[in-house]
């Protein structure tokens, strides 16, 4: 297969391209590396992405960021980074990459364990988490030309934790290396509507 990994060159991405890299031609896509250039905020640049990527069997997405602060400086501005970005850059990752992705092809999205665990200043994460793995649940039910759709829930990764460890405090980390197995699982499976949890 070829696969558009988004988010290659984080720490997620990175582990997942090493892993479908073994089996599968991987096209790298980020917002200032890779093969191809991605803003996923700007619907013109996921189309150009693809565009620019060529046929595609399979779509991964290791990006999106989110505002952590304490919920008592949140604002609506600080809501709306995660909302452009980490919800809405995938869902558009997906509405217009049905567009070119071959039949019976496959979406893989990444939300992580504050969905369900959440921590003091991660409000934003896990309302934006919460609404990714709703969208995947309820797209998989009308996705077209037997495309597929999941989402990847990781706990915090262990090559994160110099820099997250505060913040999760109690959290058994996860290798990134174990994370990409699931991406995998969706990649490479059956299965659809399925949000794959790693902790």
């Amino acid at each position: 297969m070829r696969v558009l990994v988004v988010g290659a060159s984080g720490t997620i991405g990175r582990a997942v391209v090493a892993e479908l890299r073994e089996r599968h031609e991987v096209v790298t896509a980020g917002r200032s590396s890779g093969d191809v250039r991605v803003d996923i905020t700007d619907k013109a640049s996921i189309r150009a992405a693809f565009e620019a990527a060529g046929p595609i069997d399979a779509v991964v997405s290791a990006a999106g960021k989110v505002k952590f602060a304490p919920f008592a400086e949140m604002e609506d501005a600080d809501y709306r980074i995660g909302l452009a970005d980490k919800l809405m850059g995938q869902v558009n990752l997906v509405l217009i990459g049905r567009e070119f992705i071959a039949d019976g092809g496959s979406f893989t999205l990444t939300t992580g364990v504050l969905d369900s665990d959440p921590i003091r200043m991660g409000s934003s994460a896990s309302m934006v988490n919460g609404a990714v793995n709703a969208f995947v649940v309820a797209a998989a039910i009308e996705m077209p030309r037997g495309l597929r759709i999941n989402v990847v829930s990781p706990g915090v990764i262990t090559e994160a934790m110099p820099d997250y460890a505060p913040f999760f405090r109690g959290f058994e980390p996860v290798p990134a290396a174990r994370a990409a197995l699931a991406y995998a699982k969706s990649v490479e499976g059956a299965q659809t509507g399925q949000v794959y949890r790693v902790l």
